[in-house]
């Protein structure tokens, strides 16, 4: 099933990004919180680097920063939107490392080190649409627009592992993704078509 999801597994985010912080041996628990409470009270940021659509940005982020925040605020890509704040909804899901995920889901200091594609970055660099956003065009799979970029991305990375699915397949692969007007039925049909090409 590829629903867009949080990543878990990357670790202590401020020792993924190079923070050494005082007696963090045998840390546990209540300790472990409060190692992390020290920084948000001290106000202290940690520098990330994360290769976004291509483009390396390098930028110092307060521990508790969203990477859908960091997305939007720090590298300036509002294509990204944010919906629901609780991994519910998909609008915020992006590819790391090739995979989708739901941005509001991981910390940015979590995706130190990786690659990240964004919707602004599944077009061509001539403007040229990715064969996914062409076939919502084509089959309508958009009403307002909210979850377009959402659905865009998740829907690619089940036709990396699906390259040829049912329509159950679509519906399943695409459950993690919530469509505020309803509009399934096209966005089900621009997958296919997709598929089709």
């Amino acid at each position: 099933m590829v629903t867009a999801r949080g990543r878990p597994g990357r670790g202590d985010p401020c020792q993924s990004a190079g923070v050494s912080a005082p007696n963090t041996a045998n840390t546990t628990g209540a300790d472990h919180d409060d190692h992390h409470s020290q920084y948000e009270r001290r106000g202290i940021n940690v520098e990330i680097s994360v290769t976004v659509n291509g483009v390396t940005h390098t930028n110092d982020v307060e521990p508790r920063t969203l990477l859908v925040q960091y997305i939007r605020e720090h590298v300036g890509l509002t294509g990204t939107n944010i919906g629901c704040d609780t991994s519910s909804c998909g609008a915020c899901s992006i590819h790391l490392d090739g995979e989708a995920v739901k941005s509001c889901t991981l910390l940015a200091v979590q995706a130190d080190g990786a690659a990240i594609t964004t919707i602004e970055g599944m077009a061509s660099a001539d403007g040229t649409l990715h064969p996914m956003q062409q076939a919502f065009m084509e089959n309508h799979g958009l009403q307002c627009g909210y979850c377009t970029p959402g659905m865009v991305m998740a829907a690619t990375s089940l036709l990396k592992e699906n390259p040829n699915p049912s329509e159950h397949d679509v519906r399943i692969g695409l459950e993690g993704n919530l469509c505020r007007c309803t509009g399934y039925h096209n966005i089900v049909q621009s997958v296919l078509a997709c598929a089709n090409k």
